[in-house]
């Protein structure tokens, strides 16, 4: 008999265990231990994988289709039917209450069709008063922090003695991760904007810091005005097909906004491929109930649960005390869920299916492979994984895995191919990614791959035959559209991964190499020091002094990977060849990238493990006009105050 309410102490059961195991965090403590649903106690593989519907527009006419969309709170089945409900947040159209989920409903584009969205916080109640988070949060970090005022919002907080910390109405902007878009769409982390309440604080600041000035400047590139409580951004989809996603970005509380729910698809199409080609369809607005899909978005994420079934996140380091909410560097969930189920099944024919894996975790690490025994490690691969597309479209060529790699936000666009597996087969899909930091290497020779009974299963397949003829085809024969270059870089950054102490535990910081070739950490609050010139390309080589690995995220522009390795200099894997605008930045290694830089304006540039972004793992990226005045003492200069290096070696 399974025991649903049985809890543990989380950190008595190695990888089951809700919380980091020992030795995640780079001070090497081990976190609080905190009541939580025992992982092994969830029965799998019992209910179907949810596939999300796309999402509703609010108006089409011949130049634009238009959306309005909202956060909101409700409860949804994330853990097996009978088992309590979970409370979360979730995007939906406002004129269509029943599209709310976790993830969100699919946002379909077209390439050279612009999107434009309202996106309005709603995280109210039915009083109109405001629904304080879900977690408790930080105030001590440097965040949006609205109870600071106009004069110190985004900045750092104080603690008011609350053990949940802050308690107010909770900001909330919206990143299109991989858009090619403006600035003032862009979703900028000091945009953020506050729920309209009845409740609202005495001299809580309502917006971020950047909030007015891009309302201003979309209000005169477009003559539409943000109402409070919401902004709207125009996306001009002027880039290749692609799988992006879209999430919030608040400054310093990412990481807890993202693991309440909001985040979803946004599946950018074109005409490259000839219809029929890829396997398909995917899910499309008025789509007839029961509908069968063959290209399916799977958003893979961790989670752990409190006994009642609500969502369980850390603290703080073990030592309890009676201090505020401590930000924690790094969490492993202890549950696998795909697309908002833990450990769904997906019933498949005997045919070709394209699946848009997307790595939705704030801080673990997936090498995913398909397998016939769930449980087995090492796991022994039964069938390949083609990949076909990074994050910003098709690869150069087809390419086969025994196991994908995938950070936190990076991903692959696949086929597997159940053509020849027999009907009434179970296949899984596995995950040898390790439950703590990730530091490269071999599961299973340079660290334990996650618990084969929890954190290593993710989804399991069932074969039935198909029921008509699969007209797409198959993988090795694909030729891929052409897959254009970056020309002659004008510049060479040289920058920084670093490893700090700050109040007991180890904080990551990016930053540039000094004269030395010594990395100098900088905070998001530091002047900025990457400012490139608009429309030049550059090289930006990313030195990491740290010992994990880090997915390293560039807003506005998809690059090209170039090298990684002592110099920089080694060649790409086939699966790297591809449009990236996430890369993996291995310990003590150069990776080296190359972007183009058209879009003038403030953007960002920073670590995608949640946890690091949420405490200065994120640093300015602005773009400026060509003979434009530098927006920081970085100015012209390549990080360290000097002039910025040239090199006509910089492909």
């Amino acid at each position: 008999m399974v025991t649903r309410r049985r809890l543990l102490a989380a950190g008595a059961t190695g990888g089951a265990a809700a919380l980091m195991p020992a030795g995640w965090a780079a001070s090497g403590r081990a976190l609080a231990a905190a009541a939580s649903l025992d992982a092994r106690d969830i029965p799998k593989y019992v209910t179907p994988l949810r596939i999300p519907p796309a999402m509703p527009t609010a108006a089409t006419d011949p130049e634009c289709d238009t959306y309005e969309i909202a956060v909101r709170q409700f409860r949804q089945q994330i853990l097996p039917p009978s088992w309590p409900r979970t409370t979360v947040w979730g995007y939906g159209s406002t004129a269509h209450p029943g599209s709310f989920g976790y993830p969100a409903p699919t946002i379909m584009a077209r390439v050279g069709r612009p999107v434009r969205v309202t996106w309005v916080n709603q995280l109210v109640d039915d009083r109109g008063d405001h629904l304080p988070h879900l977690l408790p949060v930080d105030p001590t970090l440097h965040w949006a922090n609205p109870a600071g005022g106009i004069e110190f919002r985004d900045r750092h907080g104080q603690w008011d003695g609350s053990p949940q910390g802050y308690r107010g109405p909770v900001p909330q902007v919206v990143h299109l991760h991989g858009a090619h878009s403006s600035q003032e769409s862009d979703g900028h982390s000091e945009a953020w904007y506050l729920p309209v309440v009845r409740d609202l604080p005495p001299g809580f600041a309502v917006s971020g810091s950047a909030y007015r000035e891009f309302r201003s400047r979309f209000a005169e590139r477009s003559g539409l005005r943000w109402a409070p409580g919401s902004a709207t951004f125009e996306y001009a989809n002027d880039q290749r097909p692609c799988t992006l996603w879209y999430h919030d970005h608040t400054l310093g509380l990412t990481r807890e906004n993202v693991y309440a729910g909001p985040a979803g698809f946004y599946l950018l199409g074109g005409d490259d491929l000839a219809d029929g080609v890829l396997p398909g369809p995917t899910p499309t607005r008025d789509d007839p109930p029961n509908a069968s899909y063959h290209d399916i978005p799977l958003m893979i994420q961790d989670r752990s649960f409190t006994a009642d079934g609500e969502l369980h996140y850390p603290t703080r380091y073990s030592g309890g005390g009676d201090g505020p909410p401590t930000w924690v560097p790094g969490f492993s969930g202890s549950t696998m869920v795909v697309n908002g189920r833990t450990w769904p099944t997906l019933t498949v024919q005997r045919r070709r299916y394209r699946f848009r894996l997307l790595n939705g975790c704030n801080s673990r690490f997936l090498l995913l492979s398909v397998t016939a025994n769930a449980t087995a490690r090492p796991a022994r691969p039964v069938l390949p994984v083609w990949q076909i597309g990074s994050d910003g479209g098709f690869l150069p060529d087809p390419v086969p895995h025994e196991r994908v790699s995938l950070g936190p936000a990076q991903r692959v666009d696949a086929i597997v191919d159940f053509t020849d597996v027999p009907a009434g087969t179970e296949l899984y899909l596995v995950n040898e990614g390790p439950d703590g930091m990730y530091g490269g290497g071999r599961p299973g020779v340079d660290f334990p791959p996650a618990d084969p009974q929890t954190t290593g299963q993710v989804l399991r397949f069932v074969v039935t035959d198909a029921t008509g003829a699969d007209p797409s085809v198959p993988p090795e024969q694909l030729r891929l559209p052409s897959h254009p270059r970056l020309g002659a870089a004008q510049r060479v950054r040289r920058l920084s991964l670093n490893e700090r102490r700050s109040g007991g535990s180890t904080v990551m910081l990016l930053g540039v190499l000094d004269e030395r070739g010594r990395g100098l950490p900088l905070r998001w609050s530091d002047p900025a020091t990457e400012q490139p010139t608009l429309g030049d390309t550059e090289v930006w080589e990313v030195r990491n002094f740290t010992h994990h690995v880090h997915p390293v995220h560039l807003h506005q522009v998809q690059f090209e990977l170039l090298g990684r390795g002592h110099s920089g200099r080694a060649q790409p894997d086939p699966g790297d060849r591809g449009w990236m605008d996430t890369v993996l930045a291995y310990p003590w290694e150069v990776t080296r990238i190359k972007a183009h830089f058209d879009l003038p304006g403030r953007y960002a540039w920073h670590c995608h493990l949640l946890e690091h972004e949420d405490n200065e793992m994120m640093r300015p990226l602005n773009v400026l006009p060509r003979g434009g005045a530098a927006a920081g003492d970085g100015g012209s200069s390549d990080g360290a105050g000097r002039p910025g290096t040239a090199s006509t070696d910089a492909g």
